[in-house]
């Protein structure tokens, strides 16, 4: 499988690390802003523990945010049920 932040940088998408709040009960993971382009990874949701988890964690938020990149861009058909869109961005694949 390519490198997904390679494939980021590919497209011309921007990779931060930023805080990005408190969301009540849930965790933002990370997201996408098509205005920059760029995906934003919360500092708040990396896990503790080896560099090999920090990476696999960032690989798998920008393989995510990828997909509402191809949304955005309109290779991908954007579903109207958010959740779905998100259970679809949550299983993309390069």
């Amino acid at each position: 499988m390519p490198d997904p932040r390679t494939v980021a940088r590919e497209h011309g998408i921007a990779i931060e690390l930023a805080d990005l709040g408190t969301w009540g009960e849930a965790t933002l993971v990370s997201e996408y802003d098509p205005a920059g382009p760029v995906i934003r990874i919360n500092t708040r949701a990396i896990p503790c523990g080896s560099s090999c988890d920090v990476r696999e964690h960032i690989d798998r938020a920008v393989l995510h945010e990828l997909y509402h990149h191809e949304e955005a861009r309109g290779t991908i058909v954007r579903l109207t049920d958010w959740k779905a869109r998100e259970r679809a961005a949550g299983e993309h694949t390069l």
